[in-house]
């Protein structure tokens, strides 16, 4: 006998790159699974960067599955929404009118039956669309780091009701981190200090470093193996990193931004993007860098220690880049493109709570998003 279904989950996505498209995959995929627990997780709107394509009645259907998987197909073939047109029961919506359906679907569902607005982008353009529908009832689950590490106050609207936001994939794609550390300051554990290699690139790169390899060497091979940026510096320049320790670090209660982050750079700011071209930085650029990080390293190893790049978080304030750190150490033992994440507290003071694991990859953030609207399937019941 089949499950009978108990809750029924509107999604409305936002971004339909790498990330937004594995999740509207892993949705298809889990229909039997989810069925099984009964739950339902209905898609009735996906938004890119220029439209809106909607479910023609959000109150009773979604977007089919049929359409959903050919909504990928195109994306990824870097075909736009429109070219949809005539493959099932939607409407569709060009900016800026598509924003303000998103707003009429969180008016709608939002105070009714409920409504998940999921952010898959990479933009800081979707932080007021956020606001609104937390206004509107709605609960929210990002991928998206920027509408959390802008300003302060944003960050205080997007949780101020902790209940229906999610945003697991924001610090370790689909590793516990955000939930591990919410547990602990729920006990009544004050957590004294977070430090992690929150970036999987720069955890190979720097591993890789250790066999006495060059720097300019390891950073086109994990270009070449896909793990860095188009261009290396969006990784190299560390605030990535950055925006991963400002939301732990708000997570803990300090009201603080980016300008109080100090970051260390891997390449000084002449060799910047405003200065060079990425092909001239890669071709000459990093080569520049191998002599330095060479002396670093080696320096790191006489003391028996590694060099690893890390975010340390702690009641005194909050650094991002280059640490030694002992060998055998958790941090020390990293090798490839994992994250690892100490947490100490109280409890966890002479031995820290580690976290390790994959870190990045779209496939692993869309999994972690997923799991974190299921996750919200309580606050939803049965609809028609």
């Amino acid at each position: 006998m089949p499950t009978p279904v108990k809750s029924v989950l509107p999604v409305v996505l936002l971004g339909c790159g790498g990330v937004g498209r594995y999740l509207l995959r892993h949705i298809v995929s889990c229909r039997p699974l989810h069925a099984n627990q009964g739950v339902s997780i209905r898609v009735v709107g996906v938004a890119d960067s220029s439209s809106l394509l909607v479910a023609e009645d959000v109150h009773s259907s979604g977007l089919d599955d049929a359409l959903l998987t050919n909504l990928c197909a195109a994306k990824s073939a870097g075909s736009p929404l429109s070219s949809l047109l005539g493959q099932g029961k939607y409407q569709l919506f060009q900016n800026p009118e598509a924003r303000s359906k998103v707003i009429d679907a969180a008016t709608t569902l939002g105070r009714t039956t409920g409504l998940v607005l999921v952010d898959c982008s990479a933009t800081y353009d979707t932080v007021s669309l956020m606001k609104d529908a937390v206004d509107h009832g709605c609960c929210i689950v990002l991928a998206n780091k920027k509408p959390l590490t802008g300003a302060y106050e944003d960050f205080q609207k997007l949780v101020s009701n902790f209940r229906r936001i999610r945003f697991e994939s924001t610090v370790g794609a689909g590793l516990p981190v955000i939930a591990s550390v919410t547990r602990i300051i729920a006990s009544g554990d004050p957590v004294s200090r977070i430090v992690g290699s929150l970036s999987g690139t720069l955890g190979y790169v720097m591993s890789e470093l250790e066999d006495g390899k060059r720097f300019s060497e390891v950073v086109k091979t994990a270009k070449s193996l896909g793990y860095t940026e188009p261009d290396p510096r969006d990784d190299l320049g560390g605030m990535d990193v950055a925006r991963k320790a400002l939301i732990l670090a708000r997570l803990l209660g300090q009201q603080i931004s980016m300008d109080n982050i100090n970051v260390e750079s891997l390449y000084p700011s002449e060799l910047g993007p405003d200065k060079v071209s990425s092909k001239d930085f890669l071709e000459s650029g990093l080569g520049h860098l191998d002599k330095g990080m060479e002396e670093r390293v080696k320096a790191a190893s006489s003391r028996g220690n590694v060099l690893r790049y890390v975010c340390e978080i702690e009641s005194t304030g909050c650094q991002v880049g280059l640490k030694e750190l002992p060998k055998d150490s958790a941090l020390g033992r990293l090798r490839g493109s994992d994250n690892v994440v100490e947490i100490y507290s109280r409890c966890y003071e002479s031995s820290p709570l580690v976290i390790q694991g994959a870190g990045a990859g779209n496939d692993t953030t869309a999994a972690g998003v997923l799991a974190d609207i299921m996750d919200l399937q309580d606050l939803f019941q049965k609809t028609a």
